[in-house]
């Protein structure tokens, strides 16, 4: 489990699974041979994606971004498809901070996908319950339309599984939110319709979490999206305002799926400044 202070706050990358999916489709019409030069694929031309929640507590509040992979939900089929060699010990893992599933306060959930989501429930017996039945959750109105209400795409990531037992909890947004004082949650659209992105201030520094507008470094081209994205015009427009916005501006940039880097910060030759490695 990596942690690193930044700013005021300490932010811990916990397990939360991982996925193993092809890498064409992660970079869509991007030629292997460029893609491969920045981040390892393996002989079935598969790439390694975390899907690592990040703890931190702000302003007294105990906050997720994303939930992880789950554990137990998945079907042997579902874990060959999508590569899951490993599922979520986001419990455990919080357990060792001292914190119970109940003392979650808020989660931010920057879309419903299944990697991003399926980790706020969990099965019980025939039925599913919330994971942290204490939490708001937060994600775009756009999104948790989508949510409950998926098109022929769609419905192969929305899954009533994975918010039935929480709709209560939910409290959708328009446009952008502040949440809590210094973290705000904008709704760009591009990856999915309703997909968002978090900003945070702390202690004089900024942190950015693009998800999957920029799901690893090696997407940081605005150009170099993904065949999954259902919008990839409106995700390149995103990435080209917000990567400059966050370089210029030395942000952080936070990551969920990248299984090299948890967070960095690069200058505007492309150099990496600092960075948080993920320990293998």
């Amino acid at each position: 489990m990596e942690k690193r202070m930044i700013g005021d706050t300490t932010f811990h990358w916990l397990n939360g699974g991982v996925t193993f999916m092809d890498g064409g489709a992660m970079f869509g019409v991007v030629p292997k041979p460029l893609w491969s030069k920045k981040y390892d694929v393996n002989e079935r031309n598969q790439i390694e994606l975390r899907t690592d929640p990040i703890f931190f507590r702000w302003n007294g509040k105990n906050v997720l971004i994303e939930s992880g992979i789950g554990k137990g939900k998945l079907t042997d089929k579902q874990k060959r498809n999508y590569g899951v060699e490993e599922e979520s010990a986001l419990e455990s893992d919080l357990q060792a901070l001292g914190v119970s599933p109940e003392e979650i306060d808020v989660i931010l959930m920057t879309h419903m996908h299944f990697d991003h989501a399926c980790g706020l429930t969990k099965r019980e017996g025939e039925d599913y319950r919330p994971t942290f039945p204490n939490a708001v959750i937060h994600t775009s109105q756009v999104e948790w339309d989508e949510m409950r209400n998926p098109n022929i795409r769609s419905k192969n990531t929305y899954w009533k599984e994975n918010w039935e037992a929480v709709e209560h909890q939910v409290v959708p947004f328009d446009g952008q939110k502040e949440i809590l004082p210094g973290i705000t949650m904008i709704h760009t659209g591009g990856h999915s319709d309703g997909h968002s992105i978090i900003l945070l201030e702390t202690g004089g520094e900024t942190l950015i979490h693009m998800a999957d507008l920029m799901p690893t470094h090696a997407h940081k081209n605005p150009l170099w999206v993904l065949a999954y994205d259902d919008y990839p015009m409106t995700s390149i427009g995103a990435k080209e305002k917000w990567i400059s916005q966050a370089i210029e501006g030395g942000y952080w940039f936070l990551f969920y799926h990248d299984a090299v880097y948890r967070a960095l910060k690069w200058d505007e030759a492309g150099k990496v400044l600092d960075s948080v490695e993920r320990s293998r």
